[in-house]
């Protein structure tokens, strides 16, 4: 009698997963410290290394561009901006090839964002600046400076205004220049993570004061949570606005609008 051996070698991340990204319902891309991007098939739990990534690049944050835009499928909807610890953005196509590489920030870029129109971009960095770039890498402006790292970003839902964390504030600055910034004190410890719904128009917010929040868009707090073991690393909204998670140390959690 013969045995047939066989070894299955799939790919799996060898360092931190930093960062992932829905692209359906059943895939999604992760991105690792081992500079590898997988792609994770959910219906046949198929994993596919996408791109080996130069050994400089240490990927942070990652951003699809939106799917569809009153019903026409785009032709950049097949990439992703991917921002990195060297100051610099990625645009990746979906089948792993760098379309174009953008030094953005001085210091690590801590996110970026397409905005709901895929005709802008946004990056915040470990510089305290925030900036807009065309939906090609091409800069536009930079739209603040702080004193401080900036941990997270988030679009209004019109896409006419952008959502920041300073510290322990949370900044609400419209595009057009000399309209009225909203600004208040969030959290008791530094701000890691905001998102902004686009269909109930609620933020939410998470801190190294271990509490998840949720505030209307005048900057009213609408839910606080009680104060958990560790700080609260994301947050992030169902599309539909219905649910919400959040991430923290070895939990995950599911909540309803209302927190």
């Amino acid at each position: 009698m013969r045995l047939k051996i066989s070894l299955l070698k799939e790919p799996k991340h060898k360092e931190l997963v930093s960062c992932v990204g829905w692209t359906s319902a059943d895939e999604l891309y992760s991105c690792s410290d081992d500079h590898q991007i997988i792609k994770w098939n959910l219906l046949n739990g198929e994993t596919t290394l996408v791109v080996k990534l130069p050994d400089d690049i240490y990927p942070i944050d990652l951003h699809w561009f939106p799917k569809s835009l009153g019903g026409k499928r785009q032709t950049h909807a097949e990439n992703f901006v991917l921002t990195s610890s060297d100051g610099k953005f990625h645009l990746i196509s979906k089948t792993g090839r760098v379309e174009k590489s953008v030094e953005a920030h001085c210091g690590a870029v801590l996110a970026g964002r397409w905005n709901y129109e895929g005709t802008a971009l946004v990056t915040v960095g470990e510089d305290g600046q925030i900036k807009i770039w065309s939906k090609s890498g091409m800069l536009r402006s930079t739209l603040a400076q702080q004193g401080t790292p900036i941990y997270s970003v988030a679009w209004g839902p019109d896409s006419e205004k952008i959502l920041y964390t300073t510290g322990k504030q949370l900044i609400i600055k419209p595009l057009q220049p000399n309209a009225k910034v909203l600004q208040w004190k969030a959290h008791d410890g530094i701000i890691l993570k905001v998102d902004w719904n686009s269909v109930n128009d609620l933020i939410l917010s998470a801190g190294e004061d271990c509490k998840y929040k949720v505030w209307d868009s005048y900057g009213r707090l609408l839910y606080s949570s009680q104060s958990h073991e560790y700080p609260i690393t994301s947050v992030a909204w169902a599309l539909d606005g219905e649910l919400f998670a959040v991430g923290s140390f070895h939990t995950l959690r599911l909540c309803d609008k209302t927190g």
